[in-house]
């Protein structure tokens, strides 16, 4: 017998981790989305909204719709659903909003539907929101979100995920409170790159990774850093370069944006370290006149998890 009803909280998450441009992500304890899913006994998806974001519940235009509507389409039959969105991850805040409600989707249908698909079908499915919400089926948010954690996305045709090793670190994330878009995020980079630019990122993304499998936190710290599309991006967050030069002062290993912005992120060893670079954060943007939000969290080893 199937849960005709269930609960999800869909992690935030951090895409790129700096230097890793579409492969790499990781998930965050905080902030989180609640997503409650009822299995419906015919062929259609009705979406309520509990939050003040307006986004549209046409099922075609709703990044979770999409992802139901992927599902249904595999199954065949009957089936349909019911979701009450409650986002407590802004949308355009570069925390992994659209792939929150994409991965929530999939998790929550599939839990319904008793565990018929693997986690790469979840991704899958999963990717169709992030198609709608960037125009670009990629995958650096989704899987972490899906399967907590870091997560390295070798290869999407054919889709290649590999889970790392997540470090015991704290996660200090501010968020001014204004909007880039993924999808102009995107248009601003540059088509080509310099040979020795591309050589020192690939060092830098082996650095994370075995940083990462080694729990070497210094390794990790000294590869956090992106010569390709951070200083492209940071032109659209005012007090970047500031805030990342502070927050290093302060102590933090290391950070940079996160996914498309203008939310930024710094690791950190101590909790307490982590907490004097929120102090940092929110002195600059209270300097600057620029409203946030500042979280102080950990890496969610779980990803998304149906409670209820």
């Amino acid at each position: 017998m199937h849960m005709k009803q269930v609960t999800v909280h869909c992690p935030g998450t951090v895409a790129n981790l700096v230097c890793g441009f579409d492969i790499l992500g990781m998930a965050l304890r905080a902030p989180y989305d609640v997503m409650e899913v009822k299995l419906l006994d015919e062929p259609k998806v009705i979406i309520h909204n509990r939050d003040a974001f307006n986004l549209p519940t046409d099922p075609e235009k709703n990044v979770a719709g999409v992802v139901f509507l992927a599902v249904m389409e595999k199954i065949g039959g009957n089936t349909g659903f019911e979701v009450t969105i409650e986002k407590h991850i802004k949308p355009g805040s570069g925390l992994g909003s659209s792939a929150a409600s994409a991965a929530g989707a999939a998790v929550a249908a599939n839990h319904l539907l008793g565990n018929i698909f693997s986690t790469d079908e979840l991704v899958q499915f999963a990717m169709w929101g992030e198609k709608l919400a960037s125009g670009v089926k990629h995958a650096d948010n989704i899987t972490p979100c899906i399967m907590g954690g870091v997560t390295l996305i070798r290869s999407i045709h054919p889709l290649d995920i590999v889970p790392l090793a997540a470090p015991d670190l704290f996660v200090t994330v501010v968020h001014p409170q204004i909007e880039v878009r993924t999808s102009d995020a995107r248009q601003i980079l540059k088509e080509k790159v310099l040979l020795k630019d591309a050589i020192r990122q690939w060092g830098n993304i082996a650095g994370l990774v075995a940083g990462f499998t080694r729990n070497d936190h210094e390794l990790i710290g000294r590869s956090l850093e992106d010569v390709i599309i951070e200083p492209v991006r940071s032109i659209l967050i005012p007090g970047f370069d500031e805030v990342k030069l502070k927050c290093k002062e302060a102590g933090a290993l290391g950070g940079g944006i996160s996914g498309s912005g203008p939310s930024v992120f710094m690791l950190s060893k101590e909790e307490d370290t982590a907490k004097k670079v929120e102090a940092v954060m929110q002195s600059v943007y209270t300097r600057i006149g620029i409203e946030y939000n500042t979280y102080v969290t950990t890496i969610n080893k779980n990803g998304a998890a149906v409670i209820g």
